[in-house]
């Protein structure tokens, strides 16, 4: 095994340097004429990467092309964004922003009032608020799974302010954060929270098999404000999701045919370097998965190119690991080759979408959840939250054993639920589409929001400048 020294550099001194060396960020609307091109060039440090992407993502713009450079202790990186209406970001407050959180990434703030306003942005929080309880709960999905630990959470006299969930592989990770259903706040009685973690310990054991892993946490409030996504993701890691991973390798012969996730890991001992490609359907927060999953397994990246063909991204990395060695073993770069697969396919939309608002009210969550059980859907990603008197969320819902959702189904769940529905198919084998105004439904052959953004995607970046 190669040994590589490096020198010891003081924590103080590093962030001597970068305060010296302020970020410089700019944001350029002329070069290109479809998108808005940021720079940046900063003191380079681990985890800045994803940083960086993370303030991009979390104002909910699309990165469809990115460059990236940090040899020497300096970065200078290049990001191609555009909104969700595939429009130049123009607002001169949001770009404002996007300098200011890019010069100081370490700040992690949340996005102010004005700009949720303006840009009409979810309410859903991107961060894990210090002004809740949050609980992180693993373990193996099941259908209703969320229906169980939302009414247990009821019946204990804990309201949801925000509840995050992903299933992949047969696995659940799920962020929820609630409040004292009388006094409002965090719960701080500990004999309460002992009672809340032990009946939700015994809901996800109920249906599980002797030696399965599950676990059920309070999670410790964090002075920067944890990152949900990312936590989830560090969830699904340590509940090793990635075993088995259903995305090709390098064996496959038709990579520009297959739709599959693709992740090849190769070597350059001449340059010391690991090779990493990916290749996969385009989506948003594409990077953001990718890059956590690299920084989080102690991957420093060099270098990297992010591209778009058509409705396919192709991902190219040099990295290292974090002691300076390229990967060394078959077996460590499988597994990495494993954990990007798991990263990139833990946020693909499967079923239909169902996009809620309605009035916040005690137990919201529990009767959601409910609705979708009794009427025999199971839900495989959601993502739901609160503001003042209002409840916004989405939910991905299939049949119990995970196909395409009957449309007659799907509209009497929409009835019952009332509120503001819209379904919104995303799906690429599903035909439904239910209009938010009637509910009525009409069959389109094999059409989803979805390949409708792919074909524009395809369109706008045939002619993007390098």
């Amino acid at each position: 095994m190669e040994i590589v020294y490096q020198p010891y550099i003081d924590p103080e001194f590093e962030s001597l340097i970068e305060r010296i060396n302020a970020p410089r960020v700019c944001i350029d609307n002329d070069t290109c004429q479809h998108c808005t091109v940021v720079k940046v060039d900063s003191a380079n440090r681990h985890g800045i990467l994803l940083e960086m992407v993370q303030v991009l993502t979390d104002l909910d713009l699309v990165i469809s092309k990115s460059y990236i450079c940090s040899d020497g202790g300096w970065l200078m990186d290049v990001f191609h964004v555009r909104d969700q209406l595939g429009k130049k970001i123009t607002d001169e407050t949001l770009n404002l922003y996007i300098q200011q959180e890019l010069c100081d990434t370490r700040r992690r703030g949340g996005v102010p009032k004005e700009l949720q306003t303006c840009h009409k942005r979810k309410l859903r929080p991107c961060h894990i608020s210090t002004e809740h309880t949050a609980l992180e709960i693993t373990g193996r999905d099941r259908p209703g799974l969320m229906s169980d630990i939302s009414a247990a959470l009821y019946e204990l006299g804990c309201h949801i302010t925000a509840a995050v969930a992903w299933t992949h592989n047969g696995r659940m990770a799920c962020i929820i954060q609630v409040e004292d259903g009388l006094k409002g706040g965090p719960i701080m009685v500990q004999k309460r929270l002992a009672l809340v973690q032990e009946k939700l310990e015994s809901v996800v054991e109920g249906h599980h098999e002797n030696g399965d892993k599950r676990s059920v946490l309070l999670a410790a409030p964090a002075a920067d404000r944890t990152h949900t996504e990312r936590r989830l993701h560090q969830m699904m890691y340590a509940d090793k999701d990635y075993e088995p991973c259903q995305g090709c390798d390098g064996s496959c012969r038709h990579w520009n045919g297959c739709k599959k996730t693709h992740v090849t890991v190769e070597t350059c001992k001449e340059k010391g370097y690991s090779l990493v490609n990916v290749r996969s359907r385009d989506r948003n927060k594409l990077l953001f998965d990718t890059v956590c999953a690299l920084t989080d397994m102690q991957y420093v990246v060099f270098h990297a190119a992010v591209s778009l063909k058509g409705s396919m991204a192709n991902q190219e990395y040099f990295i290292r690991r974090q002691d300076g060695c390229s990967l060394v073993s078959e077996t460590e770069s499988r597994k990495l080759a494993q954990c990007l697969v798991a990263a990139i396919e833990r946020r693909v939309s499967h079923g239909v979408r169902l996009d809620i608002c309605t009035e916040n009210k005690m137990g919201l969550l529990w009767y959601l959840t409910r609705v979708f059980r009794e009427n025999g859907l199971s839900i495989t990603r959601t993502e739901i939250g609160t503001h003042g008197e209002r409840a916004s969320g989405c939910f991905y819902v299939t049949d119990a054993s995970g196909n395409d959702a009957n449309p007659r189904t799907v509209e009497l769940v929409r009835q019952q639920i009332g509120g503001s529905v819209l379904v919104v198919n995303k799906c690429p084998n599903s035909s439904l589409s239910v209009s938010r105004s009637s509910g009525e439904m009409e069959e389109r052959p094999r059409f989803s929001l979805g390949n409708l953004l792919w074909s524009q995607l395809e369109r706008l970046t045939s002619s993007f400048g390098h």
